[in-house]
């Protein structure tokens, strides 16, 4: 299965907790005003990479926490990330998927779509909701704007609740 990426840090310690292999998708329709990866909309640009490529990344590296999905905009590739996601997950790695979606409307989508339900459930934390350029705070830890949450995501399924996550 392949995706398509804007790009791939091996090594990143500013995308969410612990040492993280971070994947730049390819595409997104949001287009938030000050996106900080503007180059990153377009879904024909970037190039495609092989999941399995992605996932011998991940093995080359013990140090890593996990993986971090950013973009563009992940959900926009929903099945094949969550194909990785699942196979991070299988070596012990945890997820962080950030994206221009709110909770709210992440659960809506996963109701119809379930390669988006896949994702969703596979994440083991999201980092919700648009840049909003007017909210923008540098001191934020793992996220450009106030308005966006970083998401427990099993402890939010199961209350079925927004849970905060209990780091940045």
């Amino acid at each position: 299965m392949f995706l398509r990426v804007a790009g791939i840090v091996k090594e990143s310690v500013v995308d969410g907790p612990g040492l993280r292999l971070v994947v730049f998708t390819q595409g997104c329709s949001r287009r938030c005003p000050g996106c900080h990866n503007p180059h990153t909309w377009d879904p024909e640009g970037g190039s495609e990479v092989a999941v399995e490529e992605i996932v011998s990344m991940v093995k080359q590296n013990p140090l890593l926490r996990g993986v971090t999905l950013s973009g563009g905009e992940p959900f926009a590739q929903a099945a094949p990330l969550a194909c990785l996601a699942r196979k991070v997950r299988e070596l012990g790695k945890d997820v962080v998927t950030y994206t221009g979606y709110t909770w709210e409307e992440l659960v809506e989508l996963a109701r119809g779509d379930p390669a988006v339900r896949d994702l969703l459930e596979l994440s083991h934390y999201v980092v919700d909701g648009p840049f909003i350029r007017e909210l923008h705070d540098p001191a934020l830890p793992f996220r450009g704007s106030a308005n966006q949450r970083i998401i427990d995501v099993a402890a939010s399924l199961a209350r079925g609740e927004v849970v905060l996550a209990g780091w940045g």
